[in-house]
């Protein structure tokens, strides 16, 4: 449901809409991308080879770039991506589509949010999938769950294309640090991301997804102030591992630091550990918000009652 939102000074006729509190309520799921849905990160599963390059190469030189020039890591290695396919690929939002569509996933991932979302409607909650990735966006779009149509809102780093549609500039880039406004765009309705709205004061009970309803399912350090905010304000932040390495030591560490609530492995598969958490967090949801809702009413009848 959508309502007029903020009217941006200086943008000819931008009026961006924002999301109505729903009549239910809604729990947000957030995601980050590389190794959290899919084993790998995303430009190592073609792109990288595809510009000659050996895949711990490519890393170590981005980051000796960032290191060298005070440069943001995502900055560079989106710099780097642009400056190898010269003369070597077409570097368009086509080809990073179809990059994006060779991406492999965790087992269960291509089901796992219709079965989500329709578990959520058997307890009255509606279910809201979002991507918060410091990934490429036009990468996510080609991969088969973006194609569904699945997600509420792709947050990514993301390319400005010229008008032969080659990749030239950074449009966005999204580090461990800028994902956690995105938190509270959900938790606004305040979704695009120009619109200043976001920093608009809301009351507590007109927030649409209030924080003790979000979901941040992540892997490693740069998703901890996600987690961690996540955490500070009732809602669930999970950790995930390779099913297949079964390499718990990140997990532990942001268990032992108090990042994450819980901890399963990355199979996303049916009656796996992680659809059993998620599911009895939609419940959780459920039986809170109806109580929720009570007191709400409680004590709006009480102060009538003066």
């Amino acid at each position: 449901m959508l309502t007029k939102g903020t009217l941006v000074e200086g943008v000819e006729n931008m009026e961006f809409e924002h999301q109505k509190k729903e009549k239910r309520p809604v729990l947000a799921i957030c995601y980050d991308f590389d190794k959290t849905l899919s084993p790998d990160d995303m430009q190592a599963q073609g792109y990288i080879q595809s510009v000659g390059y050996d895949i711990r190469e490519f890393w170590d030189e981005s980051d000796r770039l960032a290191r060298e020039n005070d440069m943001d890591t995502n900055l560079a290695y989106m710099y780097k991506m642009v400056e190898e396919s010269q003369g070597k690929i077409v570097f368009n939002r086509k080809s990073l589509a179809e990059y994006g569509s060779k991406v492999k996933l965790f087992p269960g991932v291509d089901t796992w949010f219709e079965r989500i979302k329709e578990y959520g409607e058997r307890y009255g909650v509606e279910i809201e999938h979002y991507i918060i990735s410091s990934g490429l966006k036009e990468m996510i779009e080609g991969t088969s769950i973006a194609k569904k149509g699945v997600f509420k809102k792709i947050y990514a780093s993301s390319f400005y294309f010229d008008a032969r549609g080659v990749a030239r500039w950074p449009a966005q880039v999204v580090n461990y640090t800028s994902k956690t406004q995105f938190l509270f765009r959900i938790e606004k309705g305040v979704l695009d991301i120009n619109d200043s709205g976001v920093n608009d004061y809301f009351a507590p009970e007109h927030m649409r997804v209030p924080f003790r309803n979000m979901v941040y399912i992540g892997d490693s350090d740069t998703d901890i102030p996600c987690m961690k905010l996540v955490n500070t304000y009732g809602g669930h932040s999970i950790g995930v591992y390779n099913p297949k390495t079964q390499d718990k030591t990140k997990v532990y560490k942001m268990m032992n630091d108090n990042r994450i609530r819980y901890y399963a492995s990355a199979d996303y598969s049916e009656g796996q550990e992680l659809e059993q958490l998620v599911k009895n967090i939609v419940e959780k949801t459920a039986a809170y918000e109806k109580l929720e809702r009570q007191y709400v009413y409680n004590q709006q009848e009480a102060k009538e009652r003066r």
